[in-house]
């Protein structure tokens, strides 16, 4: 009898507890399924919130909220948050600088002219006011072919400036003591350039970092590859239109150390889609080409929008912005308002800047 009760009892804690161990499984597959489902965004307000015509913004930084912005004529600017704004004019021998580039490295605020002198200031913070103005020059170079077209940073104390060719490779210069210094790369240290090989400075997203990794996009469609903080290179072909000068990679950027997009095309064929668009999930040694000969046609810039697991992105040029909820397979035109440059504040705000104008960007299901 006792045996029996002992079996019984037995085999109904066996029977418990498998049915708790398919419970776990069942309520974790469900987890796993519901985890994440990209938005459908369809909507999208626009405020602009500086309006300057003599402006042509491809530079832009969310800083505490306040947002600044280097451009041509030497203009650098604060759309401050209080709605307040703050304006300086950069010269150099009483020479208007052109800005293309800017990087924040969790300290100071970098911003980078374009072409010969090649000059990066650094900008540290004025309590008065509490924002970036007070500046000092920490890079200068006089290369009669030097033209610089993108920075980022690694840390607070690393990071990277990419230009065009000027003694047969890349321009690429680095600095590991928070931007005080910088020094340019020996072409023994990198990959061989092909003629004429550069960037476009186009939106100062020629540079994608996770981590310690780096991606750099070029006009011959090719990206350099970092795994090391710049300090070994390789470079990857891809399958990008880039038979012009005016042809290539214009914007990349990377959701992780795995998933990437970059978006191009001709800028003097702004209607063209053949081949402008490229998405890889191997860290960048492989490419495919996505949304063949359908739109977004040319654009600018690429991003990726944050937290949102590398299936949403947003497009954004001359012609008009672009959202893609299936990590760039298809497309869908959300505005014919032209900008040059995107970043994103949240997974539902960001700041577009272009000609004449910096804005706001809602975007909504």
């Amino acid at each position: 009898m006792f045996a029996k009760l002992f079996y019984f009892y037995g085999n109904l804690n066996f029977m418990k507890q498998i049915a708790f161990v398919l419970l776990v499984i069942v309520f974790f597959s469900c987890k796993q399924e519901d985890k994440f489902v990209p938005r459908n965004i369809s909507r999208m307000w626009i405020k602009d919130i500086i309006v300057d015509t003599t402006l042509s913004i491809r530079a832009i930084e969310i800083i505490d909220k306040n947002i600044y912005y280097a451009a041509n004529e030497g203009n650098f600017g604060i759309s401050l948050e209080d709605g307040g704004r703050v304006i300086d004019i950069y010269t150099k021998d009483s020479v208007a600088i052109s800005f293309r580039s800017s990087a924040f490295n969790n300290k100071d605020l970098f911003i980078m002219s374009v072409e010969t002198p090649a000059l990066i200031y650094k900008i540290s913070k004025e309590e008065r006011v509490n924002a970036f103005i007070n500046h000092k020059l920490v890079y200068q170079e006089n290369h009669p072919k030097a033209f610089y077209d993108s920075m980022d940073f690694w840390n607070n104390e690393e990071g990277i400036a990419i230009g065009d060719s000027t003694d047969g490779c890349l321009s690429v210069i680095i600095t590991r003591d928070g931007g005080n210094t910088w020094n340019k790369l020996l072409c023994d240290d990198l990959p061989k350039g092909t003629e004429n090989e550069g960037a476009f400075a186009a939106s100062d997203t020629n540079i994608a970092i996770v981590g310690d990794k780096t991606w750099v996009a070029t006009t011959a469609g090719r990206i350099y590859y970092s795994p090391d903080k710049g300090k070994t290179w390789d470079v990857f072909e891809t399958p990008i239109v880039k038979e012009k000068d005016t042809e290539g990679i214009y914007s990349i950027d990377f959701y992780d150390e795995l998933n990437g997009f970059a978006i191009g095309g001709d800028y003097t064929k702004p209607d063209d889609n053949a081949a402008n668009k490229i998405r890889t999930s191997d860290g960048g040694k492989t490419w495919e080409l996505v949304a063949q000969n359908k739109n977004p046609n040319y654009r600018s810039c690429v991003q990726y929008i944050p937290n949102r697991k590398g299936k949403e992105l947003v497009a954004i040029g001359f012609k008009g912005i672009d959202y893609s909820n299936d990590s760039g397979t298809t497309w869908k035109h959300l505005s014919d308002e032209g900008f040059y440059t995107i970043r994103f504040l949240n997974d539902s705000v960001a700041y577009a800047a272009g000609t004449g104008r910096i804005s706001k960007l809602t975007f909504r299901e």
